[in-house]
């Protein structure tokens, strides 16, 4: 899971995306399905990015029934060190929606040490990157890569036609086979996986549907590949971790001399734009996670004093921030909200069930929640900003659509590493001990004051260096 603001967040990482025309309005047209082993086909030099090779990998649409002549064509990224003593480190990227192969440079560079030990490989999972990318124009134009803003019943409904029946075959089991080939066609009987954010559900779920192949997994802005309670894409552990989050903030000296959750209570029950002040605080972090730097977002940071300010009466900063803030607009190839409704609506267990339920029974399932749900799931936010966020919203006009069962195998038996700052409000920490029950031979490494995605964004060096010493040491 990852909040919106593409743009800031490549740039906060210092990733360059590689260059090329934005991709068509749907995947890739059918292609003649493979006979043989899968290999990687076309390889040349990455635009821009010495040292790494680019290719393609041919995948059947549906893994389930891999001799259909549907085929999708994945653009690969590989570092030329194949030598690399540790072997082969996947890396997978997050969203769902975000390409790989264009961060691939950028993620070596902020990880020098496992860059030499290993061989980076990393790949734009299908409906995403500049080849591949599934383009809705009015879903990106609306959220673009939020997951909190709710879209417009119109802009779910183009962006179903768009894909029409190949909004089936965009979920992370289909991903999981992708990547297994990927594996074959590199020649490789195991690999170290990676995830961040999204990237750790798929990750998790590979190496839990094929743990044989996995040495070890990283897990970085943990989202737990099970959801026993069901109750995820009502996101409510986000929702009552601001109240723990903007506190803590408030702890740092100077102290605040006021409780920012009982503010922020107060703001989700007086005014009506509760979801968006939560999409916004979750956009927040990637630019501040400290919550209080006023110098942040040109000038216009500190959302806590802001917060604050609304409520006694002076709305003016908070508004600002809101605009400053506001979804919408980005270019499919860097984020695909296409592929994120058509993997979050296949994947994801909500209050009416699953996709497979039909569309006409949701609406009474989701009132029966929100009218139900207790205070103390919600707070410092209601139970109509839970059902109102963009997972819910988006999920209930998607047509029926088949789901993806969560793998038939939850433990994750390899050594893990989950790693997790204690300011993510994308993947609340929360979130990270959940998955940690299922990693018997897991370590959680907290790091204090980070907000979400520790391998790319930490400002200081305690998660990554937990990395070197868990994959080298």
């Amino acid at each position: 899971m990852r909040s919106r603001f593409t743009a800031v967040f490549a740039l906060t990482l210092a990733l360059a995306a590689s260059g090329g025309t934005t991709a068509a309005a749907a995947p890739q047209s059918p292609h003649t399905a493979p006979t043989s082993a899968p290999r990687l086909a076309d390889p040349h030099p990455c635009a821009g990015k010495p040292g790494f090779t680019c290719s393609f990998l041919t995948v059947p649409l549906d893994h389930r029934h891999p001799g259909r002549k549907d085929t999708l064509r994945l653009q690969v990224a590989i570092a030329d060190n194949a030598g690399a003593p540790n072997g082969v480190l996947l890396f997978l990227t997050g969203g769902p929606g975000q390409p790989g192969v264009p961060f691939i440079d950028g993620i070596s560079k902020r990880m020098p040490e496992l860059a030499k030990s290993h061989r980076f490989v990393m790949i734009d999972q299908r409906g995403t990157g500049e080849s591949g990318a599934i383009d809705c124009p009015r879903l990106q134009a609306e959220v673009d890569g939020s997951d909190i803003e709710p879209p417009t019943p119109a802009a779910v409904g183009e962006c179903a036609g768009v894909l029409g029946d190949r909004r089936h075959y965009f979920t992370t089991e289909q991903t999981v086979g992708d990547l297994d080939l990927l594996r074959r066609a590199l020649g490789i009987r195991k690999w170290t996986v990676d995830g961040v954010s999204y990237g750790t559900m798929t990750g998790a779920t590979y190496t839990a549907s094929h743990p044989q192949n996995v040495t070890r997994l990283v897990l970085d802005s943990v989202l737990p590949h099970v959801d026993p309670q069901h109750d995820d894409m009502l996101y409510l552990t986000g929702l009552r971790a601001t109240a723990r989050v903007l506190r803590d903030a408030c702890r740092a000296a100077p102290a605040c001399a006021f409780d920012p959750a009982e503010d922020l209570a107060w703001l989700a029950r007086t005014r009506k734009d509760a979801v968006r002040i939560w999409d916004m605080l979750v956009t927040y972090e990637f630019l501040d996670p400290t919550y209080r730097d006023a110098s942040a977002v040109g000038g216009l940071g500190d959302v806590v004093t802001a917060i604050h300010d609304a409520r006694h009466g002076n709305p003016g900063h908070l508004d600002r921030l809101l605009q400053a803030l506001d979804s919408g607009g980005g270019d499919p190839a860097e984020y695909s909200s296409g592929l994120h409704i058509a993997t979050i609506c296949g994947d994801g267990q909500f209050p009416w069930g699953t996709s497979e339920t039909s569309p006409a029974r949701r609406r009474a399932a989701l009132d029966r929640t929100r009218k139900h749900l207790p205070a103390r799931a919600t707070w410092p936010f209601t139970s109509e900003t839970a059902v109102g966020n963009g997972f819910i919203q988006e999920c209930l006009h998607w047509p029926w659509a088949r789901h993806t069962a969560e793998p038939r195998r939850t433990r994750l038996p390899v050594p893990v590493l989950l790693l997790n700052g204690d300011h993510d409000l994308s993947t609340p920490l929360e979130w990270a001990r959940e998955a940690l029950r299922y990693a018997p031979r897991g370590e959680l490494v907290v790091v204090k004051g980070a907000a979400h995605s520790i391998q790319n964004r930490e400002r200081g060096t305690q998660g990554r260096e937990a990395v070197v010493r868990f994959l080298n040491g």
